[in-house]
């Protein structure tokens, strides 16, 4: 029985997708909950399983192409088993080998190990063949009869060849990314490739932060030395009782939700000519991906624990780098962080991530000298940036959230203590 492999409801918003990777070949098998293929939307990678098993009996869109829910792109054989191969002929060479090294049935004498086989090559010459891994058609043979000889074989092994054109590269399996620019070889050369979904879309959406938001960003910077202190102190213990790893996320996520009880407007969105005030704190994390830059969500982050916090962005980052974050995961958000200092980035000005009023911007951590009461000290530093949306956010609330979110971070005991 055919099965039709239909493209499937796409998630709302997404009017269509591309084709991105066959996952197998026409004519192979399939069993049920295989993954089949996988369409690349503007916002998720999509995987299409199978429904059955048995042989993937035709493939009718190929890599590349733009499909829409419900379009039919391959068939599937139910029931179906792949057909075995048929056997391979016995080469010249392997039924020579397999008389030459047969036991003779008769009493006479043996035949002499010398003898040639039926492809005119004594077992020595085609001994020493195999070892080189040659072949002996185009060897000049100076034996009797015009047969190779050992000699032959080590005269034109040791003889310089002419360098072999190089093989043709295979075709590369199609990917949802764009390959990747190749290296500057001083020629004027110029390389044109499309742009991946996801790209586009990243693109058209910070376009519309620029051309609606009244952006503007505001600096500050914080002494992490607390901080460290306090990961040095507990990341071992930390680690063994919930078997995640304390990062510095889980604080800055904490420190901006103080900041955003505090200042309810960078919490806040737009929706035509109202204000929308958010009574919950949906944490959006940007990660960097081979598709392109995404935020996924921590929902409730105010609910949760360091450790939640730390096992859930853990998790959004590993289900990001393996394509398969869901319309829920991206969804929302009420505040957004990205962090650059994981690049090396020493400051940075975030875009909006719309229709969110705010984003923090983390960046790399450095050893500077500060003044410290009084007193020069080497301390690991921060900067700080809030890129807000000055139609409903005042540079005063910005500032101030600011210096919240640095309050917190220079002494963690305010973040337990929620003070």
């Amino acid at each position: 029985m055919s099965i039709e492999i239909k493209v499937p409801t796409l998630p709302e918003s997404v009017s269509s997708a591309t084709l991105a990777t066959w996952h197998l070949k026409a004519g192979e098998p399939v069993k049920r909950e295989q993954n089949l293929v996988d369409l690349e939307t503007d916002k998720v990678m999509l995987e299409v399983p199978s429904t059955v098993d048995g042989i993937l009996k035709e493939i009718r869109i190929q890599p590349g192409s733009t499909v829409n829910a419900g379009d039919v792109i391959g068939i599937i054989e139910e029931g179906a088993t792949a057909a075995s191969p048929p056997a391979a002929e016995p080469s010249v060479t392997s039924k020579a080998e397999a008389k030459a090294s047969a036991p003779s049935s008769s009493t006479t004498t043996p035949v002499p190990a010398v003898e040639a086989g039926d492809d005119g090559q004594s077992p020595a010459v085609r001994k020493l063949l195999s070892e080189l891994g040659l072949g002996s058609s185009g060897i000049p043979a100076t034996g009797k009869g015009g047969r190779l000889t050992v000699e032959d074989v080590k005269a034109y092994a040791a003889a310089p060849k002419a360098a072999a054109p190089a093989a043709a590269p295979a075709p590369a399996a199609a990917k949802s990314e764009a390959p990747a620019p190749r290296a500057p070889t001083g020629a004027r050369e110029e390389q044109r490739v499309p742009m991946t979904r996801i790209r586009a879309r990243i693109s058209e959406r910070l376009k519309e932060a620029q051309n609606t938001a009244a952006m503007l960003t505001t600096f500050n910077e914080v002494d992490l030395k607390a901080v460290n202190d306090l990961r040095a102190k507990f990341k071992d213990t930390f680690e063994k009782t919930h078997g995640s790893k304390l990062g510095f996320m889980s604080f800055f996520v904490k420190a901006a939700i103080e900041a955003l009880k505090k200042y309810p407007l960078v919490n806040a969105s737009i929706d035509g000519n109202d204000i929308v005030y958010h009574a919950y704190y949906d944490i959006g994390v940007a990660v960097s991906s081979d598709r392109g830059l995404v935020v996924p969500i921590v929902r409730d982050a105010d609910t949760l624990s360091f450790a939640e916090i730390e096992k859930t962005i853990a998790g959004l980052g590993a289900k990001a780098k393996a394509n398969k974050l869901t319309m829920e995961d991206l969804t929302g958000g009420t505040f957004s962080i990205t962090n650059g200092g994981i690049f090396g980035s020493m400051m940075s000005t975030p875009i909006l991530n719309p229709p969110q009023a705010a984003i923090l911007g983390m960046h790399g951590i450095f050893d500077r000298p500060v003044v410290v009461g009084g007193e020069i000290v080497i301390r690991p530093m921060m900067y700080l940036a809030l890129t807000y949306d000055h139609r409903i956010i005042d540079g005063r609330d910005a500032v101030l959230f600011l210096k919240t979110i640095k309050e917190g971070l220079e002494d963690p005991s305010r973040l337990l203590l929620q003070v």
